[in-house]
């Protein structure tokens, strides 16, 4: 009963989510529902009760992203007001032809990703130029998330050396490295990566053959009416924001991303501005699509807090602690099944590697391997519909539905790191 509970909760909230229900409302609804089946108090305000827990799981996300999600708005929005973000796409396309548009997106966010910029940060940076991309190829721009997705939360996120977080959590419990397991990392990574675009084409050709456009909406900028900024003053910014994300990270952590992406607000005004339009309106609209997308994410970390201290949490740990056979393949369907129920790849290694690492290692599992398996599979369900970087990429920063916008995101974030999972248990197994 507890698992079901724990299920039917989980299954609303993404069938809301599907649905277009606004997460803000649904999020605490469904865990409202949640905490109130599986004996939860809704009535106390102490640290066992519901508004305590589901509350805490919001404000500590806020806490630790919305500087993050403001700075990378507003970064967007500046961006895309003085030509910087048509400028670059201009450049790509003139070298890679607009039906490479798609690969275009998946290069930049993959090249920003491996750079240490977060997974959130690029979207908001990078859908400026995939929205250029996309108009001059005349591509449909449903799938824009899907590609933005694509480049961002698999083969750069979740393989060897990456900066991503996704790769740096283990490291705390399994005394590793980031590059550990790099041999079944690297073809794994490749298998993702080629198959994906693939993939992505497929889809994108198949929407084209249908009939489907480019449709411009009202709130789009309009190229053809503007003068757009030299080449270097558009990349410097983009360029800076890598590097400085890079090299401040061990010291300064996320706050590397904070300073980087301020770096780049800064160097966006000052090498363009004499090409700003509405430099008052971006900060605005920036500040309420940063406080949107944070909302929308911090209420999926409530759910996801609330889900790990109800009873169904505990026998699912249980049931998957105890199947049989290589240590690998249960550790990979723990991370799988954890990370699916709370929307997150680095939430879900975090409540359950602080378990799984000394089971498995105890157990005789190899730390490397454990280690590339975990993140790996971190990847996977979490991509579910709820999951807030799916939410704040395709409804606040690419104004799309989930109805529209969501199978090339299940296509390529969740199948393809799911068989990524099955081919690294199998390749560490064999080797």
């Amino acid at each position: 009963m507890e698992i079901l509970v724990l299920a039917l909760s989980l299954t609303l909230l993404i069938w809301l989510t599907m649905r277009g229900a606004n997460l803000i409302v649904a999020a605490p609804f469904c865990a409202l529902i949640l905490a109130f089946l599986s004996g939860i108090d809704i009535a106390t305000v102490e640290e066992h009760g519901f508004t305590f827990i589901y509350m805490k799981g919001f404000t500590s996300f806020f806490a630790s992203w919305f500087l993050v999600f403001l700075l990378g708005s507003i970064f967007g929005k500046l961006m895309e007001d003085c030509g910087a973000a048509e400028k670059i796409s201009h450049y790509i396309m003139s070298h890679v032809g607009p039906s490479q548009a798609p690969f275009a997106v998946v290069l930049a966010c993959a090249v920003l990703t491996y750079g240490g910029v977060s997974a959130f940060v690029v979207a908001f940076t990078s859908y400026p130029i995939a929205l250029s991309l996309f108009r001059e190829a005349n591509l449909p721009r449903r799938f824009i998330p899907g590609c933005l997705a694509f480049g961002s939360v698999t083969f750069t996120m979740t393989t060897a050396g990456s900066p991503e977080i996704q790769n740096w959590i283990p490291i705390k419990y399994l005394q590793t490295s980031p590059w550990a397991g790099w041999e079944v990392s690297l073809p794994i990574a490749l298998f993702m990566a080629i198959a994906g675009y693939f993939w992505l084409n497929k889809m994108v050709a198949t929407a084209v053959e249908n009939g489907e456009t480019f449709i411009d909406r009202d709130n789009d900028p309009h190229p053809d009416e503007r003068d757009l900024p030299g080449l270097l003053p558009a990349l410097l910014p983009l360029i800076s924001i890598v590097l400085i994300s890079f090299l401040a990270h061990e010291e300064l952590h996320q706050n590397a991303l904070v300073l980087a992406l301020l770096v780049g607000c800064i160097l966006t005004y000052l090498l363009n501005i004499k090409h700003f339009h509405t430099l008052e309106n971006d900060l605005h609209e920036g500040a309420y699509s940063a406080l949107i997308a944070t909302g929308n994410t911090c209420a999926v970390v409530g759910f996801g807090a609330l889900a790990k201290v109800t009873p169904g949490f505990d026998i699912a740990m249980d049931f998957v602690l105890s199947l049989p056979g290589s240590g690998l393949v249960s550790a990979a369907v723990a991370i799988v099944i954890i990370a699916g129920i709370t929307g997150s790849a680095s939430g879900g290694q975090s409540i359950a590697l602080p378990e799984l690492a000394p089971h498995y290692l105890n157990a005789g599992v190899d730390a490397s391997e454990l280690h590339r398996v975990v993140s790996i599979s971190s990847g996977a369900l979490d991509s579910l519909p709820h999951n807030g970087y799916v939410v704040t990429t395709v409804r606040a920063i690419c104004g799309e539905s989930h109805a529209t916008a969501y199978g090339p995101i299940f296509a390529l974030t969740l199948i393809l790191p799911l068989i990524g999972t099955v081919l690294a248990v199998t390749l560490f197994t064999i080797f």
